[in-house]
C-alpha cells in the first residue's frame, strides 16, 4: 500500500499543480475542520473526496482502503463512548443520559445518548481530517513536501532525516514482503510454534538488513562527496489552475461563513 501511494502522489491528474497550492489549501481546510461542527466536516470530506477520486484519479477502491483506516480505530473505540455502567442504586442519576440498557446483578449497563453524539462528533472529524492528509500524501509526492519544509526555513537536519526514514520505510517492507513470503513457501506458519518462532526469526532478519542498508547508503554517500546536504533536484515545471484555483477559493470562503453561521445560530 505505502509504495501504491508513492506511485499515486507521482501520477496523480494534480501533479502539475503548484505543491505550495495543494499543501496551503489541505492545511486550510484541517483548520476549519478542527473549528467547525458535524454537517460541515461532512461537507469537507466529501469535498476533498472529489478533488482526491475524481480531479487527481485516485482509484476508488484505493482510497476507500485507505479510509478503513481511520473507520476501523473509530470502531475499536466506540464501545467505550456508548457504553456505560452505574450501579443500581444510582440508575435515578442518569435515567436522562440512558437510550437503552440492562440489568446485571448490582449494575445497570446502558448506552448513552451523550455518548453517541460524541462518538458521531469523533466519526465526522476523524473522516474529515483524514481526507486532508490524504490529501496531500496523494497529491504531492514527499521530496516536494520537504522541498517546501527547506524553502519556509525548517532545519536541514530535519529534513534529512525525514528523508532517511521515508526512504528505509520503503526498505523495511519490501524485505518483510521477502521474508514473509519465503517463511509462507516454506511453511513457517502452519502452527502456532511455528508461527511465532518465524515470526522472530523475520524481526531478527529485519533488524539485520535494516543496519545493513543504512551502512550501504552511508558508504554511498561518503563515495560521493557527501558534505552534509542531501539536495533533491526536482524536473518538473508546475502550472497554476486557475480554475483549481478559484473552486478552492470560493469553497473555503463558503466553508467559513457556513462555520461562522453555525456559531451565531447555535447550531
Amino acid at each position: 500500500m505505502a509504495l501504491q501511494i508513492d506511485t499515486l502522489a507521482y501520477t496523480n491528474r494534480l501533479r502539475h499543480l503548484p505543491p505550495e497550492h495543494k499543501l496551503l489549501f489541505a492545511i486550510a481546510l484541517l483548520l476549519i475542520t478542527y473549528c467547525t461542527r458535524i454537517p460541515i466536516q461532512i461537507v469537507i470530506a466529501l469535498w476533498l473526496s472529489v478533488w482526491i477520486v475524481v480531479y487527481a484519479q485516485v482509484p476508488a477502491a484505493t482510497y476507500w482502503r485507505l479510509l478503513l483506516i481511520p473507520i476501523g480505530f473509530w470502531f475499536t473505540s466506540l464501545p467505550a463512548f456508548v457504553i456505560n455502567g452505574v450501579g443500581v442504586n444510582n440508575l435515578a442519576l442518569v435515567q436522562a443520559d440512558v437510550c437503552q440498557g440492562i440489568t446485571l446483578g448490582h449494575y445497570y449497563l446502558y448506552l448513552s445518548q451523550h455518548g453517541i453524539q460524541q462518538a458521531g462528533e469523533l466519526a465526522a472529524r476523524a473522516i474529515a481530517s483524514t481526507t486532508c492528509i490524504y490529501f496531500i500524501m496523494l497529491t504531492i509526492p514527499f521530496t516536494e513536501l520537504l522541498d517546501i519544509l527547506r524553502r519556509i526555513g525548517c532545519p536541514v537536519l530535519l529534513t534529512e532525516l525525514l528523508l532517511l526514514m521515508y526512504r528505509f520505510i520503503f526498505v523495511l517492507l519490501r524485505s518483510a514482503s521477502e521474508i514473509w513470503t519465503a517463511q509462507q513457501s516454506r511453511g513457517g506458519y502452519r502452527t502456532w510454534r511455528l508461527w511465532m518462532k518465524s515470526l522472530g526469526l523475520l524481526v531478527g532478519q529485519l533488524l539485520r538488513r535494516t543496519l545493513e542498508n543504512y551502512r550501504q547508503v552511508s558508504q554511498s554517500l561518503d563515495s560521493r562527496g557527501f558534505t552534509g546536504d542531501i539536495r533533491v533536484w526536482h524536473s518538473r515545471h508546475y502550472k497554476p489552475s486557475r480554475r483549481y484555483s478559484l473552486e478552492a477559493l470560493f469553497g473555503c470562503a463558503l466553508l467559513i461563513a457556513l462555520t461562522g453561521w453555525q456559531y451565531v445560530v447555535g447550531i
